[in-house]
């Protein structure tokens, strides 16, 4: 049995429940969401991730996926 206490909710575009303790980009870069994307959960995200203050401002403002997209994730392997 596992227990997950981080909000979840469910993203109708991607049809997956996504946690939503993290930010909406990271979100987007993970589901693979272009950016400029219409997200249904917009506003339910955190806006701070797990990061301190002054890394998480570094973040919002690089801008870039950090993840590797699924498709590349399994050309990649």
């Amino acid at each position: 049995m596992s227990i997950i206490d981080s909000p979840i909710g469910r993203c109708e575009a991607v049809h997956e429940m996504v946690l939503l303790d993290e930010t909406q980009q990271e979100c987007a870069c993970e589901h693979g969401c272009p950016p400029g994307f219409d997200c249904p959960l917009a506003g339910y995200f955190a806006e701070v991730s797990g990061l301190s203050e002054v890394g998480a401002e570094v973040m919002k403002h690089a801008g870039t996926c950090m993840k590797i997209p699924k498709e590349r994730a399994r050309i990649a392997a």
